[in-house]
């Protein structure tokens, strides 16, 4: 068989399609609600973080140094394996959410701490002088300038949260990767493989350029 045959064949795709195409709405489905659930708890996790008191300022830096440095997959297989020893038995689909949006949300609060602190002191100080209290300072002056710096990094986080969708393959969620590998088995030819690469090319492409817009935007602002 030629590479072709082997790795193209356009009749195995089109009997595999549909069953992709189905994947491939799993997966948007999984990335897109791990992606918004991170973006809340980072934003949470880097408040208390910054001006929590005390005891609360250490279990986030501690939730965010460890689930930095936890593999995402490992973390999945605690999730869907582990759990149901100590009573918590969820469904594919909620194992790999929660597992992805926990991961998520330790790098999206660095991500928010760092907008954050870039703010000039001064801006604070000028908004507590005019009465403002610390959470309306924090609301209207403080975080609409930090989310517009921290646009490109949160883009490339959600990026990578989407990528890491296809690892939900190992606890029998039918997302794109799971069923490109099971109509591989099925037509015992690796096309459908290419056609899952294929989509998540066409699905991750236009926010790899995203990224690259808000970099360029946000750096010929910082150049004036």
């Amino acid at each position: 068989m030629d590479i072709v045959t082997t790795f193209f064949n356009i009749d195995v795709l089109w009997q595999s399609l549909p069953r992709l195409l189905e994947g491939l709405w799993v997966t948007i489905a999984l990335g897109a609600l791990s992606i918004a659930l991170g973006l809340v708890g980072g934003m949470v996790l880097a408040l208390v973080r910054l001006y929590g008191a005390a005891p609360f300022r250490f279990l986030a830096v501690a939730y965010i140094d460890v689930f930095r440095a936890l593999p995402v997959l490992v973390w999945l297989v605690i999730v869907y394996y582990a759990f149901p020893f100590i009573g918590i038995r969820w469904s594919p689909f909620v194992s790999a959410c929660f597992a992805l949006t926990t991961v998520s949300s330790a790098y999206t609060a660095e991500i928010y701490r760092a907008g954050i602190e870039a703010i000039p002191r001064g801006q604070f100080e000028a908004a507590q002088s005019i009465g403002l209290s610390a959470w309306n300072v924090m609301r209207d002056v403080v975080l609409p300038q930090a989310i517009r710096i921290v646009i490109p990094p949160l883009t490339n986080n959600s990026i990578n949260v989407m990528k890491d969708t296809a690892l939900a393959s190992v606890v029998a969620l039918p997302d794109l990767l799971k069923q490109a590998t099971q109509s591989q088995a099925l037509a015992a030819n690796p096309t459908p493989l290419i056609g899952a690469a294929i989509l998540y090319l066409l699905l991750l492409l236009p926010l790899v350029r995203l990224v690259a817009r808000f970099e360029s935007r946000y750096s010929k602002r910082e150049a004036r």
